[in-house]
């Protein structure tokens, strides 16, 4: 029979540290590192301090556990698409659609990576699991272009990582800016309609900045 805790509940090391997780990625992404609260997180998990610092470590550790986790959520809804089955366009069309989507329903990620830009990368420079986590999508995107390129569908033999950049550039600044940039223009970006034309136009953009030959490049058949 298992064990339980003061509070009642079973005692299940994971979920416990499932349900810091959860938590603390909308601790931090709502307050930042230094306005998050660890002891707002324990008492929104029925957990304690102590038990939160028994797993993680330290308020640092856990805010590190929270972006290991985020990223390696959408890296593990990429390798799931199984890619190398598809033509190139449509792999591609579908990686771009799944970014695009990952980053729509999840603003909680996007407000992690702003504010750790706002700390200059210091505390993702410290981990070897991210770093190893996203060479995934490049070599991903490297495979499809290469293939792209073998069939003839693509005639531009892109950086991946400037392909990669190009698509998280357009994903991510959809959610980032979207309160500033519709007050500005007085648009609202969550209409679905606007959604699905976006989705659309940023797939159709880098498709045919890979169907076209650069400048300097011979020119491929």
């Amino acid at each position: 029979m298992a064990e339980r805790q003061t509070n009642g509940r079973k005692n299940d090391p994971q979920r416990t540290q499932e349900d810091i997780l959860d938590v603390a990625t909308e601790e931090f992404s709502t307050h930042g590192l230094a306005g998050a609260r660890v002891d707002q997180i324990a008492e929104r998990t029925r957990t304690s301090k102590r038990m939160i610092y028994y797993y993680f470590g330290s308020k640092e550790a856990l805010y590190l556990a929270v972006l290991e986790r985020s990223y390696r959520k959408i890296r593990t809804l990429e390798a799931d698409l199984e890619l190398a089955n598809l033509p190139p366009e449509q792999a591609l069309r579908t990686l771009i659609a799944t970014t695009f989507d990952h980053d729509e329903a999840n603003p909680d990620f996007v407000r992690l990576v702003s504010i750790e830009n706002i700390h200059h990368a210091a505390h993702m420079m410290r981990s070897e699991a991210i770093r190893d986590l996203n060479v995934s999508v490049i070599q991903m995107i490297e495979a499809i272009i290469e293939r792209g390129l073998a069939d003839g569908t693509f005639r531009r033999k892109a950086d991946p990582i400037d392909i990669h950049m190009l698509i998280s550039a357009f994903c991510f600044f959809r959610v980032s800016n979207r309160y500033t940039f519709g007050t500005i223009f007085r648009r609202d970006l969550s209409e679905p309609q606007t959604i699905e034309r976006h989705r659309t136009m940023i797939a159709d953009a880098v498709v045919s900045y890979l169907k076209c030959k650069g400048a300097g490049e011979a020119a491929r058949p």
